[in-house]
């Protein structure tokens, strides 16, 4: 029987399987019940529903960057077997990013499933990048960038074609301040961010760039963390509108609400079961269901439906359970 990651690969936008949420956290005390967190959230889903990215550039004291490099690095190598835990860094142009990466990719590279490169202005930042995991011996490691400038915005289809690249954020707050104030700080609110115009332009651009390179977008924080309804409005709207596919979470509460927002419903769930499992009864040729014809391009939507509804801890029926294994939940 052959697996419909198999036979269904090609589509730009399911090159990639990620968690829909990407939990940030700098504070050691933090870093450590986030990553306790996501090992009882795993045991509660049964699979990995959330990234923990362990974060240098706003968690490392001004002078401390090297000791929080070896933190984050000593953090990831003790985390829980099937732990997904990355690291952000500091920008290429920091003095401290060369450090980071040789002692953070260095030394943990092997169990990291990406890092997250900040203020990525361009494809030679991200060459710069990859030298970098290249020299410390993390040579399969992939890169993640934030898109936090006008200038990065124009260049994301660029900067997505990239193949060392899996995914690209946007940096709203940075994005507003690189506008000199010709964006109200109300752009930077949960609500200001979906209504202004250049910032939903880059949001869109950044989505298409992604979706053009089978790339993941990630959408970026609700900085209102205590506002839980805004946060589930914000991520239905970043889901169901812009093309987002992935969401950052900077407090614990917001997970469990945008793994919801970004979860398909029970009914598509059971939909896309029965027509995969028609399918491979079929070989993959095309069927007649629900009064439709499907085939292949029909088939790659559903089966996406179906990893989506993995990767957010929802029970699926059990012939559609079967295709997801411990060895191949995620591809990384």
């Amino acid at each position: 029987m052959t697996h419909p990651r198999s036979i269904l690969l090609g589509a730009q936008a399911g090159a990639f399987a990620l968690p829909v949420c990407d939990h940030y956290s700098g504070v050691e005390a933090r870093m450590r019940k986030s990553l306790a967190l996501q090992a009882e959230m795993t045991e509660e889903f049964g699979t990995c529903v959330f990234d923990v990215t362990l974060d240098c550039e706003d968690g490392a004291p001004v002078g401390g960057e090297a000791d929080h490099a070896v933190l984050v690095t000593e953090l990831a190598l003790g985390a829980a077997p099937g732990a997904r835990v990355a690291v952000r860094v500091h920008p290429v142009d920091h003095p401290a990013f060369d450090v980071d990466v040789a002692t953070i990719a260095g030394g943990a590279g092997h169990v990291l499933t990406h890092l997250m490169v900040p203020k990525v202005e361009s494809v030679a930042d991200v060459d710069r990048a990859a030298a970098a995991l290249d020299a410390a011996g993390a040579t399969a490691l992939p890169l993640h960038v934030l898109i936090e400038s006008p200038t990065a915005v124009h260049r994301a289809f660029d900067i997505a074609a990239h193949p060392r690249v899996q995914s690209l954020s946007f940096g709203l707050m940075d994005f507003v301040s690189a506008h000199g104030g010709a964006i109200p700080a109300d752009g930077m609110s949960v609500a200001g961010q979906f209504a202004h115009p250049l910032v939903l332009r880059a949001k869109l651009d950044i989505a298409s760039a992604c979706h053009a390179h089978g790339k993941v977008p990630s959408h970026c924080v609700v900085t209102e963390f205590k506002d839980l309804d805004a946060l589930r409005a914000a991520a239905k709207k970043a889901a169901r509108e812009l093309g987002y596919t992935r969401m950052w979470s900077i407090h614990p509460d917001q997970i469990r609400p945008i793994l919801a927002a970004f979860a398909p419903s029970a009914r598509e769930v059971d939909t896309a079961a029965a027509l995969i499992e028609r399918a491979m009864a079929a070989d993959w040729a095309p069927v007649q269901f629900d009064g439709r014809l499907h085939d292949r391009a029909s088939y790659r939507y559903f089966w996406q439906l179906l990893e989506r509804a993995h990767q957010t801890g929802l029970l699926l029926p059990e012939a559609a359970r079967a295709l997801f294994t411990e060895t191949i939940t995620l591809r990384h």
